[in-house]
């Protein structure tokens, strides 16, 4: 063992503790739902969880799982073009592409392993990633392992985009999340997509937080603005909305998902996705289709604690998504406050640097579709409580 190195990092771990910016991880015994008992704290509300329409711990989709476990065993063991391709996959992806509205899907570990193995294939050489500067860090580090020009554009400016577009460098690939996770705003897709056709450059979509959730009928950003049909590529996650287990995708031609197969890395050296996760992600996305009721359920709890939140004096950022972030300033506050409101009964995580600039550290309120009026009530009383403890809104009028 290297001493001095682990105690560089000692040292490196009492200044993030000393700073009050330490995460600590907490120890859930139950499975993910609206209401879990957590060891560090007991019965809690979760408000903390991508779990948007209650389906991680949905019977038909844990059934799902344990088939898909007993069916094909615990994993593949091998990664997809030796002998780790199942029937599951197939199935998974032919539903994934259809829901969607695309020719073809690819499976991928998790959406992070997508991103990389989908942006150094097409962004080769010769070509230009023009990237919404508040893009997940997996398209962040996608980018750079491509071998393209990488340019980034002002979040959500459209001038800007348009800029980087007429600087780029052969095919130019604009490469955006759906919903961004921290702001819980949607991306400009009109706008994008016409600047796509005026300058014949490639859409690329992330919609992880809006896979499920998003649109008339749960298909996402994309379904939410009316554009079936205008965006070459799609990835996404099956670990939120869509069973949050774990998996990822990609979605766009056939002649793309060939072309993954052949040359994407994550997909060439890694292990398939397994079956249990294959299987309960494919019910996960049959029972959305069949029961719409979840995704109106988890709506209506978005507009209720919103309008809550603003009732008690709280400004959260507007947005159409399920995330509503509280803006409280510096890294050690939003800590704190999330303590408080662990303390109340209540799990909502505080983000601060380096997952959101110095200075615009956040609450991040997240919906599910499996929280009942009472937890959303308990909750806003937790916040009225801790908000006024600390200062972030006005005491009670007496």
């Amino acid at each position: 063992m290297n001493r001095a190195f682990n105690r560089d990092l000692a040292a490196e771990l009492d200044a993030l503790r000393s700073a009050g910016t330490y995460k600590r991880l907490r120890h859930l015994t139950t499975p993910m739902d609206a209401r879990v008992h957590m060891e560090e704290a007991g019965d809690v509300i979760v408000l903390s969880s991508n779990n948007y329409l209650g389906l991680a711990d949905h019977p038909e989709v844990i059934a799902a799982g344990i088939e898909g476990l007993r069916r094909y065993g615990a994993g593949t063991a091998s990664v997809r073009f030796i002998c780790g391709t199942l029937d599951i996959h197939r199935r998974l992806e032919e539903k994934i592409a259809a829901f969607f509205g695309f020719e073809a899907a690819l499976t991928y570990v998790s959406c992070w392993t997508a991103n990389e193995g989908l942006l150094p294939t097409i962004g080769v050489g010769g070509t230009t990633l023009v990237s919404d500067e508040l893009n997940h860090a997996s398209i962040i580090d996608g980018c750079r392992l491509a071998a393209a020009k990488k340019v980034r554009f002002r979040h959500a400016d459209i001038g800007d985009l348009e800029r980087r577009l007429q600087e780029a460098e052969g095919r130019a690939f604009i490469v955006s999340d759906g919903v961004f996770s921290m702001e819980g705003d949607a991306a400009k897709l009109p706008e994008i997509v016409a600047l796509a056709e005026r300058y014949d450059a490639v859409t690329v979509v992330d919609d992880s937080h809006g896979s499920g959730v998003m649109g008339a009928t749960g298909r996402g950003t994309i379904e939410h603005f009316g554009l079936g049909g205008k965006i070459d590529i799609l990835t996404g996650t099956l670990g939120k909305a869509l069973g949050g287990a774990a998996g990822g995708f990609v979605a766009g031609s056939r002649a793309l998902v060939e072309m993954l197969v052949q040359r994407s890395r994550t997909q060439l050296f890694s292990n398939a996705l397994p079956a249990t996760v294959a299987a309960s992600a494919l019910r996960a996305i049959e029972v959305l289709e069949a029961q719409p009721e979840l995704l109106a359920k988890q709506r209506e709890n978005v507009a209720y604690f919103r309008a809550g939140l603003e009732g008690l004096g709280f400004r959260p950022l507007a947005g159409p998504s399920a995330i509503i972030p509280i803006i409280v300033g510096q890294t050690d506050f939003a800590i704190a406050m999330s303590d408080r409101l662990l303390r109340e009964g209540v799990f909502v995580t505080g983000f601060g640097y380096p997952v959101v600039p110095e200075g615009s550290a956040r609450i991040r309120v997240q919906m599910s579709a499996a929280l009942e009026r009472t937890d959303l009530d308990r909750a806003l009383a937790a916040f009225a409580k801790v908000g006024r403890d600390v200062g972030l809104i006005a005491p009670a009028a007496s």
